[in-house]
């Protein structure tokens, strides 16, 4: 003869223990692509391993690879948050992604125009290219193209999750971005030294405090690869659904 109580007790409490590990193991995989992501980033920037890796694969190779490990491991990061168990910090309104958006577009510009110039300043300069105080390009906008775009790309996505997981991984690495922009900031300053008034005149730490004030000119941006910014970012709109599993349109 069953008890009726006792089969519901064990019901509820094989549900509850059931609903507990899929928390754990949403946090743990979270925690485990947190770990594997920045390790992959420590790693490589200690001074033996990155000579050893460049001399035995070559830099672009190593370049190639570590760009797209660096790309695989966030993509995995970002898919562990959200399936990590959902705590709501903030109310979400889906008016948020028209503010996403804007900053996802000029994110878009700063990555397009950064990626592989000529910037003695901070990421995204090629040692093979001189840069030109007269034309800097999209460093008109700033220094930072590249640091910068990572910063508003978290600024946007904070803004359209509100969630404990989403906050903790975009919080992080808008933060070290910054903190990063900071760090490229006072070592370009460093090894300019007398030339550093020359080669900054016309640009900024700021995005866009040299545009605004006269010291450039918003022609610098005007680039053949800006012509690039919205296939990107129709590719973006396009993938982000199947592999993200959500629109980042706003509603219309």
């Amino acid at each position: 003869m069953s008890c009726p109580i006792a089969l519901s007790w064990f019901n509820n409490s094989g549900q509850v223990s059931d609903q507990d590990g899929r928390k754990v193991n949403g946090w743990a995989e979270f925690v485990g692509a947190a770990i594997v992501f920045l390790a992959s980033h420590a790693l490589p920037a200690r001074p033996g391993i990155r000579v050893r890796l460049t001399a035995a694969l070559g830099r672009r190779t190593y370049l190639a690879i570590y760009s797209a490990v660096s790309l695989a491991l966030l993509a995995w990061l970002i898919l562990a948050a959200g399936r990590a168990p959902f705590v709501g910090l903030w109310l979400w309104v889906p008016q948020g992604l028209w503010i996403a958006n804007a900053l996802m577009a000029l994110a878009l510009i700063l990555a397009v125009g950064g990626t592989a110039i000529a910037n003695p300043f901070s990421l995204g300069g090629r040692a093979d290219r001189l840069y030109d105080p007269d034309h800097p390009g999209i460093l008109a906008l700033t220094r930072h193209p590249l640091l910068w775009a990572l910063v508003l790309w978290s600024a946007a996505h904070l803004i359209a999750n509100g969630d404990l997981a989403h906050v903790l991984l975009f919080g992080s690495l808008g933060g070290f971005s910054l903190a990063g922009i900071f760090a490229m900031e006072k070592r370009s300053r460093r090894l300019a030294g007398a030339q550093w008034a020359g080669l900054s005149r016309a640009t900024s730490f700021v995005p866009f405090a040299a545009l605004l004030t006269g010291r450039a000119s918003w022609a610098s941006l005007l680039q053949p690869r800006m012509t690039l910014v919205p296939f990107v970012w129709g590719g973006i709109v396009l993938l982000h659904r199947p592999t993200i599993g959500v629109s980042p349109l706003p509603p219309f």
